[in-house]
Parts: C-alpha cells; structure tokens; sequence
C-alpha cells in the first residue's frame, strides 16, 4: 500500500484505521462526510491529522467518488449508516449510503485501476447464529433493514470482483468496541452514565450474545487482510472465536468501574422480536490461515482501556448522556 483511500475516515473505525496508517508509513487520503459546520468528526481528534489530506463528500455521490479515487492504491471502504433502530424509521437512506454507495465507490475503483479494495461488512449479516461458531459459509438472514442494506452492498461488491477481477475482500468484523464509539452503542452508553453518577440505566435485552474485538484489533485485521492477496475475492470474518452475553459485558464494566448501578430493562429499547440477533460468535480459523492475525486484546482489558478514555473528563463532556441515542 502506498497511497490509501478511507471512506468514514471520520467515524469510531475509521479514525483509528487512519492512525494505524498513518504510523506504519503510509499516504492516507481521508473522507469525512460533508457538512456545513466543516467538521471531521474523530479527525479533528488525532494526533495525525496534519499528516493526513481530509477530504469532505458523500459516497452517494458517483462522480465525486469517482474524484476522490484518483491515484489510489488501497481503499479500505467503511463509509455507511450503522446504527440498527435508525435503519427501522429510515430504511430508504440505508439502501442509498449503503448499497448504492459501496456500488459508487467500486465503479470508481474500477475506472482508475485501484489495486486494492477492502470492503466492509458486518457481523449483522448472519443474523441469530443458526451454528456455532459462525463461519463464512453461514447462511445470512436480513434481521433488520441494515442488515438488509449490508447484504446487498456485500453483494454489490463481490459482484464487483466475480464480473469485472476488482481485486476486493469483504472484511466482515463483528461487534467492535473502544475509544471513540458512539453513544448508540451499548457499552459507550453504559460507561458513560455510570461516569456521570448514574444510579439506575435503561438497558434493552441483555441475553443476546455477542463475539467483541477491540478496535485496534478490529482495524489491525483489515491491514492484514490488505496486506494479502490469497484474500482477494474472500469474506473473510474478524472475530476472537469467542461469545459473551450482553449482561455479562455489562456486569464486568460494573466491577470495573466499581460500580453498584443498576441495570433496568425498558421495552422502548427492545428490537422487534424477529430483529433481534441473539447468538453471534464468530469463527476466526480463515484469518488466521490467511494471514496469521490473533486478536492481542481480552475482554477485560480492551473494556480498561475504553473505560480509562470514556472517563477523561474531556471525553466523556462530548457525549450526551441522559439522551437515548438510536
């Protein structure tokens, strides 16, 4: 990789890809999503970002990805709208940024002979594990309209490589968690009440299961992945190959920050009962053969390390804690 493409440079993954780059040498071009306020999200954040060239757009635009994709090398594609209640008021925004932008972002790879492209997915995809640990020949079951959205953008963009050779790899992570998250996230929004002396939290169900990877591992495997050519026209998942439940996640953020909150469940954070994905543990065996990656982070101490920055008071004032963000 010589000079790289980030798309949701300036979202949670993103930031941290961009500096993981950035150190080991490379020339990051990063996109942030234009706004007004001329804002960059976590880029305004890093240590970095006079050594990056920020770019501001929207993916769902074909000539202005087919711009940005000038003199590109790698682009690591992870622009997209995430958040699973949003997806169930504004479905149709889903299939534009989603489905319609990864389409974008691959022609324009396309039209300027980009060597590599490293699409993302989604553990979301796979919906309540029919089998564990889950593998990438698991059937996917569309739970919600953005996994919805995130199966059809996967589809786009191995079509991609199966009718046109795009030298692609779909990156199909599952739950990422750390520094930077967004408060629409469980453990983000359970450590920052408890932060601002909460004493009771409104939690939704706390049974489902989940496979979480700290961000620098989550970001580490996508380097990986790039780095290797037996992985082009793979999915290929980035997991720990290991599940725990949600209540247990919050139970040991609790001991953590030695805590006696109390955890409360509200019906208006429920998904609807066929949306909920309850089981996912993610088999890791092909990025190991691949290229050897091993997450270096336990649960314990990548929640340490997410605790010690949510509780910077300068880090914990930029989030909105008594608001129930979807």
């Amino acid at each position: 990789m010589a000079k790289v493409l980030i798309t949701g440079a300036d979202g949670f993954i993103g930031s941290h890809l961009t500096e993981m780059l950035v150190a080991e040498g490379h020339e990051v071009r990063a996109l942030s999503q234009y706004n007004s306020f001329n804002h960059w999200g976590w880029l305004e954040d890093i240590r970095c970002a006079e050594d990056i060239e920020v770019l501001t757009g929207d993916i769902r635009d074909p000539h202005f990805c087919r711009n940005i994709t000038k003199g590109i090398d790698t682009v690591f594609h992870l622009a997209a709208l995430i958040a699973i209640p949003y997806s169930y008021v504004a479905p149709d925004s889903y299939i534009d940024t989603n489905v319609k932008g990864t389409l974008n972002i691959c022609q324009a790879a396309i039209d300027h002979g980009v060597r590599r492209v490293i699409h993302t997915s989604t553990s979301e995809v796979y919906g309540t594990a029919r089998y564990v640990p889950i593998d990438e020949m698991h059937p996917l079951q569309p739970q919600s309209p953005y996994s919805a959205s995130k199966i059809g953008a996967d589809a786009i963009a191995m079509s991609f490589f199966n009718a046109f050779d795009l030298p692609l790899t779909i990156a199909r992570p599952f739950n990422t968690y750390g520094p930077r998250q967004s408060a629409r996230a469980i453990i983000p929004s359970v450590i920052t009440q408890i932060a601002s002396g909460r004493k009771t939290i409104e939690v939704g169900d706390l049974t489902p299961t989940r496979d979480f990877n700290f961000v620098s591992d989550t970001c580490r495997g996508f380097v990986e992945l790039a780095r290797c050519d037996r992985s082009i026209g793979e999915t290929v998942n980035i997991s720990t190959n290991t599940e725990v439940s949600m209540k247990e996640v919050l139970a040991l953020i609790r001991d953590l920050m030695r805590s006696d909150v109390e955890f409360v469940p509200q019906e208006q954070r429920m998904r609807p009962a066929r949306s909920e994905v309850f089981r996912l543990w993610g088999d890791n065996t092909k990025i190991r053969e691949l290229t050897g990656f091993a997450p270096a982070h336990d649960l314990r101490g990548g929640l340490q390390a997410t605790i010690d920055w949510f509780t910077d008071a300068s880090n914990l004032a930029r989030y909105k804690t008594g608001i129930y963000n979807v």
